[in-house]
């Protein structure tokens, strides 16, 4: 359990990070190597500096390890997490209690239509 938001960001970039190696590496079996860093969006710039950052901090040291293998993937150049503020996060949709102009404009920016 999550002590934080950051803490759970960042449990949850690394969940991310683990698909999309899964993903790579059906790619590469697919004769498609992926080149560049996998993006993965964040609206939490706190779990994105933990990534950037190896120092050991007294605010991260109760994170268990298997949750610091975001930290290998952005070091190693595979993965790539970048800032997503609140107005562009479309997952809110799904996560949160919205007003309903802000439910519209993201069921329209995922291509949901009224009919």
């Amino acid at each position: 359990m999550a002590l934080s938001s950051t803490e759970a960001e960042y449990i949850a970039s690394g969940a991310a990070g683990r698909q999309a190696m899964w993903l790579r590496k059906l790619l590469i079996d697919l004769g498609n190597e992926q080149g560049d860093a996998t993006e993965i969006w964040c609206d939490n710039r706190s779990a994105i500096a933990m990534t950037r950052n190896p120092a050991y901090h007294a605010r991260t040291k109760h994170i268990e390890v298997q949750h610091h293998y975001i930290r290998r993937l952005v070091s190693e150049g595979k993965i790539e997490l970048k800032f997503c503020g609140t107005n562009d996060q479309s997952a809110d949709l799904f996560t949160k209690s919205l007003a309903q102009v802000k439910h519209q404009f993201f069921m329209e920016k995922i291509g949901i239509h009224s009919v």
